[in-house]
């Protein structure tokens, strides 16, 4: 997995998650609202509904108040009167009172006749209720609510009633009436199942949001993957093309050296072994001193061989160390250009990998070529040091330095070769190189993490 899928796993991962948990919580919001609701609009159903019975209740005390209050305990007519009245009195299509002794023997029931005359007391519903004895019951205790399953008369069907009885004391009688509440079931089942519907269409909605949202992040991601390769294979190209123009270019460099000075060199060397045979042949007596030219010139050669093989590798890098090595660069350095040069070092007494000596060596390299060429400067100091074991070299300079730092240098790979090389060779060692440039000068910093000396490696380091 690479840096941009990590990128766009952490950023859809926590999308997923925050979706799913605002989901889950809008859904048990959602829900234990419409519980909420729910019961609160039976409850105020019920409400209406007892409300509704206690009137209904009030308006047959009334129908039977002149007779019942002068009545007697035992006055059949009056109790006969009662029955009647009471028959007559219906309300809606479902709508009766009834009348049952305090023994369970039904004395009125309009809506079904058949239970006129027969005792009840133990009759229970659909649910194992004891109907009859509790409504007895609560009218003893000076009149209650009580709910029971019985069967409709419109339609013969079973349905949850709510019933409310008092009591006929002086005849031991229970009188009551009752509402049939399926009708407020079947409302608080249909807004149960709208809100639980809602509910269902929200979760979906988030679900697509979600889904378009995960969809628009994948196929930025894709774009901006697309379109960043892009750009790396374009950079890619002009920097290999760079790299491919520096390396011609040193070739080139190599080849004017050759030819320029060894070539010419060897050349002056054969006419002068060619003048010095032919005087010899003719015992001119200045024959010595064409030999010592001669002489003198291939010393030149062979300094000049030296010259460019230490460009290509310095061999006191691998013999002496790093330290000689920056030296005899700083001196042959100061020789070619007058520059003042001030150089600091210590020995690591080969406590430093090859390679990293190699790196450090070809910073400086590169440096001391970038203040040669550009800097116009008239003082450089190099210091090698490590401070708490931490390998630092910098280079200082006191030239005109360069608007570019770094960061332009690494968006634009046509320019800065020579700075894009030193910052790939330290980062390569985890190591960290810093540029400030300014009008009065430049510093190059190249730190190397602890961990490439020994562990004893301080107290092994000499100026």
């Amino acid at each position: 997995m690479n840096l941009r899928q990590k990128i766009l796993l952490l950023a859809t991962v926590p999308l997923i998650l925050a979706v799913s948990a605002i989901t889950l919580l809008v859904s048990y919001q959602a829900q234990t609202l419409s519980k909420e609701e729910v019961t609160f609009f039976r409850k105020n159903m019920l409400d209406a509904k007892k409300s509704e019975l206690l009137n209904y209740l009030r308006l047959a005390q009334t129908s039977i108040r002149h007779i019942y209050e002068t009545a007697d305990t035992n006055d059949a007519f009056a109790q006969s009167q009662v029955r009647n009245i009471l028959d007559d009195l219906t309300y809606g299509t479902d709508g009766y009172f009834f009348v049952y002794d305090y023994n369970g023997l039904n004395i009125v029931h309009p809506k079904q006749p058949h239970r006129v005359g027969n005792n009840w007391w133990h009759l229970t519903d659909s649910k194992g209720n004891k109907v009859i004895q509790n409504l007895i019951l609560k009218a003893k205790q000076g009149g209650g609510y009580y709910n029971y399953y019985w069967e409709k008369p419109s339609t013969g069907d079973v349905a949850e009633k709510i019933s409310y009885a008092i009591p006929l004391d002086k005849w031991k009688w229970m009188l009551g009436t009752g509402l049939y509440i399926d009708n407020v079931n079947q409302q608080v089942k249909a807004i149960e199942d709208e809100v639980s519907q809602r509910i269902s269409q929200t979760t979906v909605i988030i679900l697509i949001i979600t889904l378009v949202s995960l969809v628009l992040v994948f196929i930025t991601g894709v774009l901006i993957n697309l379109h960043e390769r892009r750009l790396a294979d374009e950079k890619l190209k002009q920097l290999t093309q760079r790299i491919v123009e520096t390396q011609e270019e040193e070739r080139g460099r190599v080849a004017r050296e050759l030819h320029d000075s060894i070539s010419q060199i060897l050349v002056s060397v054969k006419f002068a072994q060619e003048l010095s045979l032919t005087k010899l042949l003719n015992k001119d007596p200045t024959v010595q001193s064409s030999l010592e030219k001669s002489n003198d010139a291939l010393h030149t050669a062979i300094k000049e061989v030296r010259r460019i093989s230490r460009d290509l590798r310095p061999r006191s890098l691998d013999d002496l160390g790093l330290s000689p090595a920056l030296k005899s660069l700083a001196e042959e350095f100061a020789e070619r250009n007058g520059m003042k040069l001030t150089i600091n070092t210590v020995a690591f007494n080969n406590l430093l990998p090859k390679e990293v000596k190699t790196t450090l060596y070809r910073v400086a390299q590169e440096a001391l070529t970038n203040i040669e060429r550009h800097a116009q400067a008239k003082h450089v100091k190099i210091k090698l040091s490590a401070p708490k074991g931490v390998v630092t070299l910098s280079i200082t300079d006191d030239g005109n330095g360069f608007e570019n730092n770094y960061a332009t240098t690494k968006s634009n790979p046509l320019t800065g070769i020579g700075l894009r090389n030193m910052q790939e060779r330290i980062e390569h060692h985890n190591g960290e190189l810093k540029i400030l440039s300014s009008n009065r000068g430049t510093t190059i910093r190249a730190k190397m993490p602890k961990k490439l000396l020994q562990k004893d490696s301080e107290t092994s380091l000499s100026a």
